[in-house]
């Protein structure tokens, strides 16, 4: 679901993953045409990194780090 919203409204992925500057800023960006493409881009790669970060802690957890 975060995906799709990404893709979307990109500036609300930063809010959904606690990175609220980070939505403002790209809230920014999204608002001229040309920079909506960069900004959904740039909200994708966070949302990767953010699943990435909590796979990380859950096996840190787990102990296996």
């Amino acid at each position: 679901m975060r995906l799709l919203i990404a893709l979307i409204l990109p500036w609300l992925t930063f809010f959904t993953i606690g990175r609220p500057v980070a939505g403002v800023i790209c809230l920014i960006l999204q608002i001229t045409l040309v920079g909506w493409l960069p900004a959904a881009i740039w909200a994708v790669y966070a949302l990767s990194q953010y699943k990435t970060d909590k796979k990380i802690a859950a096996a840190s957890q787990r102990g296996q780090f």
